[in-house]
């Protein structure tokens, strides 16, 4: 099992013959993803890789005759709400945004229409999702023979606001034996779609998820909601975190890593999330290296 996405999720791509979209669609495919249809206005005809490509997702939906599971959206981001309004109206479900430097009331209009429709944005500003040897959504991972060297089937379930460390994390975890149920890149921005806390009752209810990896840095209050998700809600799931980043504590004032990355006040910093992390029973690794061990750790004979 998985979350989020399963061996007969099919998606579309918008803005598909952009060059960063061209690049992903091949990756998808590759990697055995069922990729229905693109989405540029004035280019309907043409194909990506095999993709029909038109001009807008109601045309996708007529052609298929459904309505795809998810879009992955890589237009550029002064016409990034419109292309995730046009996928929520239409009843796409799952909107991966890989585009960033959105506005902030773009996202938070897209986040507030996803909700009030149903439907689930991971992003923006990330690069996907992927379950190991089903399908790839976004560019999480790279070409397909990479990303099968670092994701390959297995118990931990991946959480990064970093899309470089989920790979990193993931390959980490399948090179000890261990591997990954499903990995989100859930986007580096300061306002996102889905948070730590907002997927793991998914992972929760994932038979195959046995723990739980997070990337975390100082600024932002995803790791409190998390630390407060498992304590409120008695996590059958053991979580692991790996914190990038500690040196700000001692550097007041200098910005590092994703736009997210905040620190407005003593709560934000490394060592208050630290010590909050660790107060709900949330170890924090300080090597990647570490971090299979911390998983085998917490699982004990169950691996």
């Amino acid at each position: 099992m998985s979350i989020l996405l399963s061996e007969d999720f099919t998606f579309i791509v918008q803005g598909i013959t952009g060059r960063e979209a061209v690049n992903l669609t091949r990756e998808c495919l590759d990697y055995g993803s069922k990729v229905v249809g693109g989405v540029t206005p004035g280019r309907k005809g043409r194909d990506v890789h095999g993709v029909p490509v038109y001009d807008t997702v109601q045309q996708v939906t007529e052609a298929v005759g459904y309505v795809p599971n998810g879009s992955v959206v890589t237009v550029p981001p002064a016409f990034t709400k419109d292309a995730v309004f046009e996928a929520i109206e239409a009843g796409v479900e799952l909107i991966v945004i890989v585009t960033e430097r959105i506005p902030r009331r773009d996202v938070a209009e897209m986040v507030e229409l996803a909700g009030m429709r149903g439907a689930r944005i991971i992003g923006p500003n990330c690069l996907g999702v992927i379950v190991p040897e089903v399908c790839k959504m976004g560019g999480i991972g790279g070409p397909a023979k990479d990303a099968a060297k670092a994701y390959a089937p297995g118990p931990a379930g991946v959480m990064s606001r970093s899309g470089g460390m989920t790979t990193e994390i993931s390959s980490s975890l399948t090179a000890a034996g261990l591997g990954v149920s499903t990995a989100v890149s859930i986007g580096g921005d300061a306002i996102i779609g889905s948070t730590y806390a907002e997927l793991m009752p998914l992972f929760e209810a994932d038979a195959q998820t046995e723990a739980i990896v997070i990337y975390t840095e100082p600024g932002g209050r995803m790791e409190a909601e998390l630390a407060s998700w498992v304590t409120d809600n008695t996590s059958r799931l053991p979580v692991v975190a790996f914190m990038a980043g500690r040196f700000m504590d001692e550097m007041p004032g200098m910005s590092f890593g994703h736009a997210g990355t905040i620190v407005e006040g003593k709560e934000d910093t490394a060592t208050e999330k630290i010590a909050r992390l660790e107060a709900a029973g949330i170890p924090v690794i300080e090597k990647i290296h570490e971090i299979p061990n911390a998983v085998k750790d917490k699982l004990g004979a169950r691996v």
